[in-house]
């Protein structure tokens, strides 16, 4: 008998999924354990395997398209099986299409995939028109003007590629001719493509479901959550002499590694910072996970850092690493991403001096860390060059008020600046 697969749930935020990739095609055969589809998520893209043997006979969602969870992405059974009924009482994926111009209509190739993206420019010496309305599309129809389908053909433009300005999202002339055809780089965000003077140039990049959720879940931890801020100098010459001396017997250390580990240590003497908030109580966590935001082309993602208070740097500098490299080529998994108590987010590397960051749920505190300045300080009644780090940390005051907040900076600062003290 048929099985009908569906779109799984691979993470606890996700509510739809994007097939990335399709390893098999209908007709091939299937078996248990093996790779059936690559599903993007809010999080990362990640392999599929099938629970069944048999033979594909029905793909739900095609590749480079959305649906919800729990929405049909496929059918397996034997080969030549009736599938008619599974399919009419599934609850199908749904699409939205845009409404169709009654101009004239006249079937092309298919649209390209959404995550390529569409460019069009507008001299300033035309006439003010409305803002470029996608290009309006049903069933794999394009919508333009026989000119500008002409003028297309002429010029090798793919007429998929052109932002239509005309009605409905209609593709005119003008919008072939001042097209600017541009494919952005492989893996990086778009850069912005040369174009002539005077000429207004712009590029519809679809969403992913990883920033979907991160402007989801970052609006609602802002605007529900009541953020305080306090920022902290710390002194770093002995955090610079200590990382030399450690690196110096081959052990790669970081300042993010001695910030993670200091956090660990501190969070252990300060229970209300390493809590979370859930509405009609609170969780005093007793363990300690430190997630590390890092970044990637789609947006940011928190591996975490799992007892981070029981281990050394070079274990917590190995982790990182892995996880970071991990979060760059889409291969984290739910459990590294999940549970963390903790968050800390470092832009130091990239010159940045100070910031504040929005705290980032289900944690009640996440800590912004800014770049070590030389700078001058006093130290002993005189002036000298000293290293010093911003730090900020974003709380939410539904749990933490502002003794318990700098409380914990105070400990902090004091692990960062006698390094000695995470080693004992």
């Amino acid at each position: 008998m048929a099985e009908v697969i569906y779109m799984p749930k691979l993470s606890d935020t996700m509510t739809e999924g994007v097939v990335a990739e399709w390893t098999k095609k209908i007709g091939d055969k299937v078996s248990s354990g093996e790779v059936l589809a690559e599903i993007e998520t809010d999080k990362a893209t990640m392999e599929f395997e099938s629970f069944y043997d048999g033979v594909l006979l029905h793909i739900g969602v095609e590749k480079g398209n959305a649906a919800p969870v729990n929405s049909v992405l496929a059918i397996i059974g034997k080969e030549g099986e009736d599938i008619s009924a599974l399919i009419s009482s599934a609850p199908a994926a749904e699409t939205k299409v845009e409404p169709a111009p009654k101009q004239e209509e006249k079937t092309v190739t298919p649209e390209p995939a959404p995550s390529e993206t569409k460019v069009a420019a507008v001299t300033t010496a035309t006439a003010p028109v409305a803002a470029p309305a996608p290009v309006a599309q049903n069933n794999g129809r394009v919508f333009a003007s026989p000119l500008a389908k002409k003028l297309a053909e002429e010029k090798g433009i793919d007429i998929h590629a052109v932002a239509g300005t005309g009605e409905g999202g209609r593709i005119v002339k003008r919008d072939v001719d001042h097209f600017v055809p541009y494919t952005p780089a492989s893996g990086a965000s778009a850069m912005i493509p040369s174009v002539p003077a005077g000429t207004e140039s712009f590029v519809d990049e679809p969403v992913s479901q990883m920033r979907k959720t991160i402007a989801r879940r970052l609006a609602e931890s802002k605007f529900t959550a009541p953020h305080f801020y306090l920022t902290l100098d710390i002194d770093m010459d002995a955090a610079i002499e200590a990382r030399k001396s450690i690196n110096s017997n081959g052990v790669k250390i970081s300042f993010n590694d001695f910030v993670v580990k200091a956090v660990a240590l501190s969070l252990k003497k300060h229970p209300a910072i390493n809590s979370s908030w859930y509405g009609d109580y609170i969780r005093r966590n007793h363990h300690v996970h430190v997630g590390v935001a890092v970044a990637v082309d789609e947006g940011l993602l928190v591996p975490v850092i799992r007892f981070a208070d029981s281990k050394g740097l070079s274990t917590i500098s190995e982790e990182v690493r892995e996880y970071a490299k991990k979060a760059k080529d889409k291969k984290l998994q739910p459990s590294d991403w999940e549970g963390n108590t903790f968050t800390i987010s470092n832009l130091g590397m990239f010159g940045i001096e100070e910031f504040t960051a929005i705290v980032n749920p289900p944690d009640s505190c996440i800590l912004a860390v800014g770049g070590i300045k030389e700078v001058p300080v006093v130290k002993n009644g005189q002036v000298v060059p000293g290293n010093v780090m911003k730090v900020t940390l974003s709380c939410d005051h539904r749990v933490v008020d502002g003794a318990s907040g700098a409380s914990f900076l105070q400990t902090f600062k004091n692990f960062m600046e006698n390094p000695v003290n995470m080693l004992l």
